[in-house]
């Protein structure tokens, strides 16, 4: 008979299975601390032999690692998913911007029809209160932090969707994005035209995410990263005529 006796699972399994659920679903992320031992345990209710037992499992499973002297990390996980070769060629390669763009137009589409769909109501009031938040940047005139909550904004929208293998490709994308490989998002910010339309086409994607309308939220996505495609193709061609004209005038001043 195929019929095994049941045995009660160790705890330090237990621990092990319920840190694992909570980097598979991007509620731990990478390079996050963890806290101390003794917190740690006493939230789980385990032992410190216990909870040793299974961050030394995680360990070697590559999830977890340690920082001498300063204690237990989430493990760069997707710190792999490029190479840092091709993240070089990335970063020199125009047509890698704009292939990026469109990725995301359709990847971050889909997100959103998904959340609209799916979403929890708390994952909506994140999305809603992450927009109140670019609001009011806005309104500040601070650029950084605007572009900022940009990210978070549309992670938020991703995390709704819940799809745990699109949560970890785009995270993985927007780290690229914010160590400035495919261009530098707080430019996009210090123009106010530019502010200013960004601003209302995140609110029509927030307000039909909000409206449960996938349709009108997949196309608020697609217009938005349109307009960005846009505007950087605008400065790519902004920056070789500037480049041209400053040819031109060194070759004057040398005559």
């Amino acid at each position: 008979m195929p019929f095994q006796k049941i045995e009660s699972e160790k705890l330090a399994s237990a621990v092990v299975r319920q840190i694992e659920g909570l980097i598979l679903q991007g509620i731990l992320r990478p390079g996050e601390r963890l806290p101390s031992e003794r917190e740690l345990s006493e939230r789980l209710a385990v032992s410190r032999p216990s909870l040793r037992e299974a961050v030394a499992e995680l360990q070697e499973a590559g999830l977890l690692t340690t920082r001498a002297g300063a204690g237990i990390y989430v493990a760069d996980v997707l710190g792999s998913a490029f190479s840092p070769a091709l993240i070089k060629l990335f970063a020199q390669n125009e047509q890698a911007v704009f292939d990026y763009l469109s990725f995301r137009r359709d990847l971050e589409g889909l997100a959103a029809e998904r959340a609209a769909r799916l979403g929890s109501d708390t994952d909506l009031a994140l999305v809603d209160t992450l927009f109140k938040r670019m609001e009011a940047a806005h309104s500040k005139r601070n650029p950084t932090d605007e572009a900022e909550l940009d990210a978070q904004f549309h992670m938020a929208i991703i995390e709704a969707s819940h799809n745990i293998i699109m949560l970890h490709m785009m995270r993985a994308m927007f780290d690229l994005l914010a160590e400035g490989v495919f261009y530098n998002r707080s430019v996009m910010f210090r123009n106010r035209p530019t502010r200013d339309a960004l601003l209302e086409q995140h609110r029509a994607i927030n307000s039909a995410i909000q409206a449960r309308d996938g349709a009108a939220a997949r196309a608020a996505v697609a217009a938005h990263m349109d307009y960005v495609d846009l505007v950087l193709s605008e400065q790519r061609k902004a920056e070789r005529h500037e480049a041209l004209a400053r040819l031109r005038l060194r070759h004057e001043a040398e005559k």
